[in-house]
């Protein structure tokens, strides 16, 4: 058996070796530039000394024995970044990888910043160099080349060994129990559900008016529904500004749609056309407790310089603990706290107020205090 797998046959073999690992590291590359759902075109698996290339495209491949790898409770699958991974396993079969490790994740937790790059990790832990020279490589064309091929299996190679330089640290420091938390999201079916009805957050609203936000709310997801159905991107329907332009017009007619400037022209005209005039009466006919009231993120009434110490105070902790910044407060976060010392907000909670949210009220009501020493800033105690 070669490093490419095309053969059923093929890939029971590779399968049968990996049940009995306690744990694979798992990579994709997909393609996603014409079409809304990702299109697999390969999948790359190793466990020590053993690393394959499955084809998803080779004709009659059945994908059927490595999903139950997926599945199996006595093995680990490790991901970097493993979000559109999952999401591609979960549209295909509605299967999410468990138990779950993933690496960008953990990094966090062990002090290597907000989102590490797998090749920091190699380099920092494995002491390599790796080549991303191919990483714009058009996966779906076949034959692959041994470049691609090389490229793609080296992303799992060096996983394997990320995976257990980041498991030691996180025994020794103790810190198992945060990855844990932070997993909860990647494995949440919800987090890879895309429900029309909610397309409508992803758009940056320009407006807090009712009407305006009902229409887009049902514009949107009949941007997704069709969208989904044609299996194109979203923009290939109408682009986001068009989207914003009728939800303030409202338009009413095919020629309300026709002269509005984001709307391609001719598109007024299509069979498109008059389900989205459908979609806009339907918004237009949302009673007011249907829609949500968009918060306008109302400025925190604290002296700005209060939250500006509060992100050097976080920085200066984290460097201490060795953690990202990122797992425990956002800017936001920050403000919050600046202004309330009950702030609902994950920083003054657990771990994290451990770290960071006793000390954040401490410095708030002057009880610490930030300075400078050996050029570098410090917490210190203020005199009682």
């Amino acid at each position: 058996m070669g490093r490419l797998v095309t053969s059923n046959e093929d890939l029971a073999a590779a399968c049968e070796r990996f049940a009995g690992a306690p744990y694979v590291a798992i990579d994709t590359e997909f393609m996603r530039d014409t079409t809304y759902w990702p299109r697999l075109c390969l999948v790359q698996a190793a466990i020590p000394g053993y690393a394959v290339a499955i084809d998803p495209l080779a004709p009659g491949l059945d994908l059927k024995p490595f999903l139950e790898i997926l599945k199996r409770p006595d093995c680990v699958k490790v991901f970097h970044a493993a979000r559109q991974d999952i999401e591609i396993f979960y549209h295909m079969a509605g299967v999410i990888p468990a138990p779950l490790f993933d690496t960008q994740v953990a990094a966090m937790v062990c002090g290597f910043g907000d989102a590490a790059a797998y090749e920091t990790l190699v380099r920092e832990l494995v002491h390599v160099q790796v080549d991303k020279s191919s990483r714009f490589t058009d996966w779906a064309r076949r034959p692959l080349t041994d470049r691609q091929i090389d490229y793609a299996l080296s992303d799992v190679i060096h996983l394997c060994r990320v995976y257990e330089s980041l498991t030691r640290q996180l025994e020794k420091s103790g810190r198992s129990e945060w990855l844990e938390e932070e997993l909860g999201v990647l494995r949440a079916p919800e987090t890879y559900d895309l429900k029309p009805e909610d397309s409508w957050r992803r758009l940056k609203l320009r407006s807090g008016n009712r009407r305006f936000t009902a229409v887009l709310m049902e514009v949107a997801a009949w941007r997704e529904r069709l969208a989904q159905e044609r299996d194109v991107p979203r923009s290939r329907v109408l682009k986001d500004d068009a989207l914003f332009e009728i939800a303030a017009q409202a338009p009413a007619t095919a020629g309300d749609l026709e002269a509005l400037r984001g709307v391609p022209r001719g598109f007024a005209g299509s069979r498109a056309a008059a389900t989205l005039i459908d979609a806009v009466k339907a918004g237009l006919a949302l009673p007011a407790s249907a829609v949500p009231e968009i918060e306008r993120g109302t400025p925190v009434s604290v002296p700005p310089i209060l939250g500006d110490m509060l992100r050097v105070l976080l920085k200066i902790l984290c460097d201490q603990h060795g953690v990202a910044q990122k797992l425990i407060a956002s800017s936001s976060d920050l403000d919050l706290i600046a202004a309330d010392d009950n702030a609902d907000v994950p920083a003054l909670s657990g771990w994290r107020r451990d770290i960071f949210g006793n000390a954040a009220l401490e410095l708030k009501h002057g009880r610490i205090a930030l300075t400078i020493r050996n050029r570098k800033p410090i917490v210190v105690a203020t005199q009682a």
